[in-house]
């Protein structure tokens, strides 16, 4: 009895330090853009540690290595490659290298037309098309809630992306899906006509 009753007793700790679901993941690693600001260091080198701000082209200056291609590649990326581009000053193996994004300024999407605050917005996480459409303070009373689009730049193509949220804001959840309410990348305007 004691043994099931301590067995018992630890499972939500157990749950607690358990992996997390896919649920839980869902959202993609943090790509970096431009005007986000990172913090760079080299272990054991306080000459190397700096704080940079992302160009708008996208790069970063970093002593010993010059310019970086920042924008678009996770921390990692750009970890990498500092740490090639130390390597010749290196006799051994370069010190680890960690990038971190210490403000994601440069995460911003505007919307624009029938909504009671327009504009741009930094939400500094990711967010989907109902969650841009409440920070715009939600639709007023004439919007056409089911015209709704995004427009997304893709190198020099736009693409258009339709909102289904019409049957969502009036309450009707049943057919739901991650199609209907896309999630907003970096540079997207949503329109509500």
């Amino acid at each position: 009895m004691f043994i099931r009753a301590m067995a018992l007793a630890c499972i939500p700790l157990a749950l607690a330090f358990s992996t997390p679901t896919a649920a839980q993941s869902a959202d993609p690693a943090y790509r970096v853009n431009p005007g986000d600001e990172l913090e760079i260091s080299v272990w054991g080198e306080d000459r190397l540690q700096r704080e940079v701000s992302v160009l708008p082209d996208g790069t970063i200056a970093y002593p010993l290595v010059g310019q970086v291609a920042a924008a678009g590649r996770l921390p990692s990326e750009i970890e990498a490659r500092i740490t090639a581009g130390l390597k010749p000053q290196y006799r051994g193996p370069v010190p680890q290298v960690t990038v971190s994004v210490k403000k994601a300024s440069g995460f911003q999407f505007s919307v624009i037309g029938k909504v009671r605050s327009p504009g741009t917005f930094t939400p500094g996480r990711y967010v989907n098309a109902l969650e841009a459409l409440s920070m715009a303070g939600g639709p007023t009373e004439f919007a056409d809630v089911n015209g709704i689009r995004i427009i997304r730049k893709q190198g020099q193509a736009i693409q258009t992306l339709r909102v289904r949220i019409g049957a969502t804001l009036k309450g009707d959840t049943r057919s739901l899906s991650d199609a209907d309410i896309p999630t907003i990348h970096s540079g997207d305007t949503m329109v509500v006509p």
